[in-house]
């Protein structure tokens, strides 16, 4: 399949509209419509239908876009690292996975010291929830992963190193002016009345658990895609929400933090591949151990 096919699929997802991903990719939107055609009639499936306001993809569309929006990325760090090597640099990128939380946390004061200490070293991050980096590492996609053991757990796979670099703390997060927002630690039953906000199954099964542990069950009535949305969501007061530890550094001002009563845990990882280690993903797990032991 032609790859800039697939860019023009992505660029229209992303746009919502034919004639402006014609415009942005510099072709007709006649072009764009044959582009698309011709890749669903590959595919045997339709990728996209149209809507009031232009168009976006099927069900089928927004699984294929998700691939082809990796593929993509990595496309492109395949033509860098062959132009580097061509220009004369040397040296084996080192591509980082990290869940959202730690890629916000711990993972960027890691990398900046492990440049400090080891000097330049092509880079890059891909965020993503444990299964899904835990399998891109086995694939060879990436030289580390920073994980977490959260439901659904840590795989277990001979294939790779893990290695455990503590326990990280949930924290609640509230909207500034919150009664309850200058106490702490509290225990999690005064929170019992409260609306939840969660991002994925993994935190949502750990404040479960919590929860019934002092005798109750919370009401998780609202949803966010992500960390960040699920913060938005706190900052306006529609929820409160529990978050790992780590992220404390690193949240916006019109939300704070307070610590629990024994808080559930999770376990931090990292996970590399027992075969052909990346020649930095020691130094750099040495790093990481350090930042979050800080």
């Amino acid at each position: 399949m032609d790859l800039t096919v697939w860019r023009t699929f992505v660029t229209v997802c992303r746009l919502g509209s034919l004639s402006a991903a014609a415009a942005e990719l510099h072709h007709t939107q006649s072009a764009v419509s044959r582009q698309i055609a011709g890749l669903e009639r590959q595919l045997g499936v339709p990728l996209m239908e149209r809507h009031a306001r232009g168009v976006r993809p099927t069900p089928a569309g927004e699984v294929f876009r998700r691939h082809a929006l990796a593929t993509l990325n990595e496309a492109d760090r395949a033509v860098r690292a062959a132009r580097d090597v061509g220009d004369g640099a040397c040296g084996r990128p080192l591509a980082v996975g990290a869940t959202p939380s730690l890629a916000a946390g711990i993972v960027p004061e890691a990398i900046r010291d492990l440049l400090e200490h080891a000097g330049p070293v092509r880079w890059s991050l891909l965020p993503g929830l444990t299964p899904h980096l835990h399998s891109r590492v086995i694939a060879g996609d990436l030289d580390i992963a920073v994980v977490t053991d959260a439901p659904p757990g840590l795989p277990n796979d001979p294939r790779v190193e893990p290695r455990f670099l503590g326990l990280d703390g949930m924290v609640v997060v509230l909207p500034v002016g919150h009664p309850q927002g200058e106490q702490g630690p509290l225990p999690l039953q005064v929170l019992a009345d409260e609306m939840w906000v969660e991002d994925n199954d993994g935190s949502a099964a750990l404040l479960r658990r919590h929860a019934a542990r002092a005798g109750f069950s919370p009401r998780i009535d609202l949803a966010a895609a992500d960390l960040h949305g699920k913060l938005a969501l706190v900052a306006a007061g529609h929820a409160i929400a529990l978050i790992p530890g780590v992220l404390t550094c690193a949240l916006r001002p019109d939300v704070t933090a307070v610590t629990l009563v024994d808080p559930p845990t999770r376990g931090i990882y990292t996970v590399t591949p027992r075969r052909d280690p990346h020649p930095s993903a020691a130094v750099l797990i040495d790093r990481l151990a350090g930042v979050f032991a800080s």
